[in-house]
Parts: C-alpha cells; structure tokens; sequence
C-alpha cells in the first residue's frame, strides 16, 4: 500500500468527521432521530409511510448545496471516477439494496448506530466494510490483474 502524501489531509478530515458527528448528535437531540440518510431520502421519494416533511426535504437540501458553502472557502478538490455509466447504475442499484437489507446505510449505522453501542449496528458496519474491502481486493488484484 502506498501513502499519497500530497494529498494526504488528517486534518480536514478529523474536521470534517467532527463536523458530522456534532450534526448527527444535534439531529438527534433535538429531533430524537436517527441521521439515516436511507431513511429520509426514503421517506422523501415515497418509499417510506411516514410523511415526507420539511425537515427531511431540508435536510437532503443542505447535502447538495453543501459543496456550494465550500466554495466560499476556497475551490472544491478535484474529483474523478474511474466507472462508465452502467458500473455505476449498478453499484446505485446495489447500494439501494443493501441498504434495505440492513435496515440502514453507513450513516445511520455507521455514525449513530456505532455511538450508541448497538450491536446490530456493529454488526451491520462489519458487513458493509467487508464487502467493500472484499470487493476492492476482487476488481483491483483480480480482475483488473487479469485483464
């Protein structure tokens, strides 16, 4: 494994994992929910019964306007992927999925779950980061090597 230390950025990103940590805990302070991205989102388009309220619209509002703010600041960081539009289509589709299957996304476990002990969301986590780092091991040392 090798460090790009140019790019390297520990405190941005404590920064920025502070930053979420404190929106995750007010959220639910003081609205008494979860900060599940899959749940609001969810709840927005329909997939949900609860009604989809303000808050959730607003919510889902200030992630896409986020980068807008940062503008302010100073320029965006440069962003690539390496995917043509099916992987992508498909890795959207099996996201969606699995979050349906663990009753959650990354945030919800990741982020909230895992700070108030809940086994289920530890368990969760485990999964989602396994199947990551299972599926960077098979495309980069596999597939990608044997193309």
């Amino acid at each position: 494994m090798i460090i790009d230390w140019q790019h390297f950025t520990p405190w941005t990103s404590l920064a920025g994992g502070v930053l979420i940590g404190i929106a995750a805990a007010a959220y639910l302070l003081l609205n008494g929910r979860i900060a599940g991205i899959s749940s609001i989102l969810g709840a927005v388009v329909g997939f949900r019964k609860d009604e989809a309220t303000l808050w959730r619209v607003l919510f889902l509002a200030g992630l896409i306007l986020a980068p807008s703010a940062w503008l302010l600041a100073g320029a965006l960081p440069e962003a690539g992927i390496a995917a043509d539009y099916p992987q992508l289509v498909a890795a959207g589709l099996l996201v969606g999925l699995g979050t349906r299957y663990g009753s959650g996304c990354t945030s919800g476990h990741g982020v909230c779950g895992l700070s108030s002990l809940s086994l289920r969301s530890l368990v969760a986590t485990l999964c989602f980061m396994g199947t990551g780092f299972a599926t960077v091991y098979v495309v980069r040392h596999l597939v990608q090597a044997g193309a």
